[in-house]
């Protein structure tokens, strides 16, 4: 897929395929999310379908994909190469760099080395736009193929019969090989730049697939066999070393270090982001991709494959990236019929150039017909927001905070009201007390609250959101603790439906609110909020009922990740506004729009190739630099 229309194509293929309830296509994924009903249509038929139409369809094989998305990228770099030379070639004829003869053998040669070039490296424009255009469909390879084909045709006719017409009723005539050349050119070359910056924002995935070992070393009968990972089976007993990736999730069997005797000390941060080491000993739960930062370990094999809560990760952040907030839905529709209204413009284009010069005009027509076609771009639109998604979803997964959608993310960077429940995410219970006797004992011993509680607190309160703590603890215990973090608007002895009361009193009063829970009794209220967010070490019927994950056990992460939704919906509105601007400024000035003002001055055809590269690697650029900040 080369732009926005390509997706939308595909997406509306999909859709239109009985059995098919949903289809979202991701541009920069290359990926397809399609909800289908399998005794009414199979993936075999979807693959047919989106085959006939100009494109493949992987079915479940990454590794696949992956070979082939490296074997396009290895024959558009090498296109991209030869296109140059033969761009070199025909602009030295051209400008008589090089000296051919005269002016109708410089024009022949010249259209030898367009046509190789065409021939060589753009005949998938052309196959791609044919196959378009016989399925009522069109996209970027429709205008290329247009705009190119025109150009070329019309310096094939000048070149044989020019001087024939146009000398003979007194008008100068030209031929412009080299603008067919240097459009696929510079098309080539900034689809090369597109995937490269492409691939660059989906390196958070391979980051976390990377997590991953291939192999693990199974104990068995008293040996230590290096083995497949997909070999391992639950009950194995693993062997993992200081350094080495854990590669499955389990319970620890034994530990030792250099520095204490029985237990071991893991690095989870890849996974929580805590920056500590954990302390293991037998019977501590370990996962995959964390790694023993001291000491060593054998483990006991729980959850193996797509099990393991990597695996769940990895899949998760791939549906959050996948997924489209509302503002892509209207840029998809639009994307939709962009190429159809770029050809009618530039129609309108030529006949208004004819109708005001008449036919002493046809070349300016014509040129300026071609320039329209060219300058346009659907692709700047289309990447403005699946690339800064899958930037910054996947910095939030490299944080611990997952996001299960799109629409969850629009959300989050609107909050200006949070709720946070007590006891086991603003503080933890002491574990070397004892609890039939907790309630003589004094707040501060009953609980400790979690590391970075106050200054997590402080930054939510200077990003202007109002907090609220409640809990189901007495009314003493709940203001000191209120007290400890800074937090003005505390509740106590509340009941599950006293926090979802809270949450809808809150949004009746037009606020966006958040709520952080761990628990069954913040279920409820985790439903009810515009944002859930449970933490990862929480029960699994809260993180099922939130929109996100923190997977560390702390709460710093929370402002982070509203501050970081802010800066994800900034750089889409930034990319858009861009990518729009840009087709509304260009379009007329290829058309020729300062002639009416008395300026003798347009894009032509060469310009438009390379500005309309431009604007699709720079939407992409843009988008990646939410990475570093």
């Amino acid at each position: 897929m080369a732009c926005s229309a390509c997706s939308a194509n595909v997406e509306k293929k999909l859709r239109s395929l009985d059995g098919v309830a949903s289809a979202d296509v991701n541009l920069v994924g290359r990926t397809a999310t399609v909800d289908f009903d399998p005794a009414v249509t199979s993936l075999q038929q979807m693959k047919k379908e989106i085959n006939a139409i100009g494109y493949d369809l992987v079915i479940d094989d990454s590794r696949a994909a992956e070979h082939i998305v490296a074997r396009e990228f290895f024959v558009l770099r090498r296109r991209v190469v030869v296109s140059w030379i033969f761009a070199a070639l025909v602009m030295a004829i051209s400008m008589r760099w090089i000296n051919v003869g005269g002016r109708a053998a410089a024009n022949q040669l010249s259209l030898v080395v367009a046509l190789a070039c065409m021939i060589y490296c753009g005949r998938h424009f052309y196959s791609s736009a044919w196959r378009q255009l016989c399925h009522g469909t069109a996209n970027m390879d429709v205008l290329v193929a247009l705009s190119t084909g025109i150009t070329f045709l019309f310096s094939v006719f000048n070149t044989f019969f020019g001087e024939a017409f146009w000398s003979s009723r007194g008008m100068e005539w030209h031929t412009y090989f080299d603008a067919s050349v240097m459009i696929i050119t510079f098309v080539l070359t900034g689809r090369l730049l597109e995937e490269r910056a492409k691939d660059s924002t989906a390196s958070s995935i391979r980051e976390l697939m990377g997590m991953r070992p291939r192999t693990a070393r199974l104990v068995m009968g008293g040996e230590v066999n290096e083995v497949p990972l997909s070999t391992i089976e639950v009950g194995d007993i693993i062997e993992v070393g200081a350094g080495e990736k854990i590669p499955v999730d389990g319970s620890v069997v034994s530990a030792d270090s250099f520095m204490t005797s029985g237990s071991a000390y893991v690095d989870e941060s890849m996974i929580n982001g805590e920056p500590a080491p954990a302390a293991k000993s037998a019977g501590s739960k370990v996962l995959a991709g964390t790694i023993p930062a001291q000491g060593h370990l054998r483990m006991r094999a729980e959850k193996v494959g797509d099990d393991t809560m990597l695996s769940q990760v990895i899949q998760m952040v791939q549906e959050a990236q996948n997924s489209k907030p509302p503002v892509q839905r209207v840029v998809d529709r639009m994307a939709a019929r962009f190429v159809p209204a770029v050809a009618l413009i530039s129609l309108i284009t030529f006949i208004v150039w004819l109708l005001v010069g008449g036919r002493q005009m046809l070349p300016q027509a014509i040129i300026s017909a071609v320039s329209v076609l060219v300058v346009a771009c659907p692709c700047a639109m289309g990447l403005a927001t699946p690339t800064a998604l899958m930037v910054g979803i996947g910095k939030a997964a490299r944080r611990g905070v997952l996001i299960k959608d799109a629409a969850a993310l629009e959300r989050l960077c609107k909050i200006d009201a949070v709720v946070i429940d007590k006891t086991g995410t603003l503080t933890v219970p002491n574990p070397s007390i004892d609890f039939t006797r907790a309630d003589d004992l004094p707040f501060d011993i009953r609980e400790t609250l979690k590391p970075y509680a106050p200054e997590a607190i402080a930054s939510l309160r200077r990003q202007g959101i109002e907090v609220h703590l409640m809990s189901g603890d007495k009314a003493d215990a709940v203001a000191y603790w209120s007290d400890k973090v800074g937090i003005d608007n505390y509740h106590s002895d509340a009941l599950p439906q006293d926090k979802e009361h809270l949450v809808r009193q809150l949004q009746s009063e037009g606020k966006t609110v958040g709520m952080i829970g761990d628990g069954i009794n913040d279920t409820q209220a985790l439903a009810a909020s515009d944002v859930g967010m449970a933490m990862g070490r929480g029960t699994d019927v809260a993180i099922d009922a939130a929109q996100v994950t923190l997977m560390g056990d702390s709460l710093n992460v929370v402002p982070e990740a509203i501050h970081l939704s802010r800066r994800i919906l900034t750089m889409i509105r930034q990319n858009l506004f861009w990518a729009f601007i840009y087709n509304i400024v260009c379009i007329p000035l290829a058309a020729g729009l300062p002639y009416l003002f008395g300026i003798h001055w347009q894009i032509n055809p060469m310009w438009a190739s390379a500005l309309m590269a431009l604007s699709s690697v720079s939407v992409v650029l843009n988008s990646l630099r939410l990475r570093y900040t």
